[in-house]
């Protein structure tokens, strides 16, 4: 799939995953190291971050219970998104959305839009009806789920450290039904 702006959005394969590791460690990398509240905190390596898709990703990606979403730009990964569908028995009707992550260098430029709506497509074509989210509260991604339609659950106040470790920062939940 391919936008006007010429990202490309592909559902990476463990295989694909394998042979881009460096360009997704980067993507994640980058995204610690700007900031972003997706789990890590600093010191942060590349290899630490490759480790993660290794560790992390490539295996539920490889029994069929992940899918990864990737945007990529010339040839370059700007971003990417998992849908996560190893929920409980009682719940085939969910997934989880986590690691909406952009580039630095790509964002506002309308891609974790793109990724979001396409990932939800995905989740439409498997059947699933309602889908989850966690995000740092007031981060940038928050507005960007409520103007595709996420409704907030509430808030944990200090649920996690910044990845500066400065402080304890709020995630908000949310939900959308499809």
């Amino acid at each position: 799939m391919t936008g006007t702006d010429g990202t490309e959005l592909s559902y990476f394969s463990g295989d694909d995953i394998d042979a881009r590791i460096e360009g997704l460690g980067a993507l994640l990398h980058a995204c610690v190291h700007g900031g972003a509240g997706v789990h890590f905190v600093l010191p942060f390596s590349q290899s630490d971050s490759e480790a993660f898709w290794r560790g992390s990703v490539l295996p539920g990606v490889r029994r069929g219970l992940r899918h990864l979403l990737v945007a990529q730009r010339n040839g370059r990964i700007a971003g990417s998104v998992q849908l996560d569908r190893d929920t409980p028995p009682n719940q085939p009707h969910r997934a989880d959305v986590s690691k909406l992550l952009v580039h630095p260098d790509f964002r506002r430029q309308g891609i974790a839009r793109a990724l979001m709506v396409e990932l939800e497509a995905l989740a439409r074509r498997q059947g699933r009806s309602l889908l989850t989210l966690d995000t740092v509260t007031g981060d940038n991604a928050e507005p960007l789920y409520t103007s595709l339609g996420y409704e907030r659950v509430g808030v944990i106040p200090g649920y996690s450290l910044h990845p500066s470790h400065a402080q304890l920062e709020s995630t908000t939940v949310m939900y959308k039904a499809l």
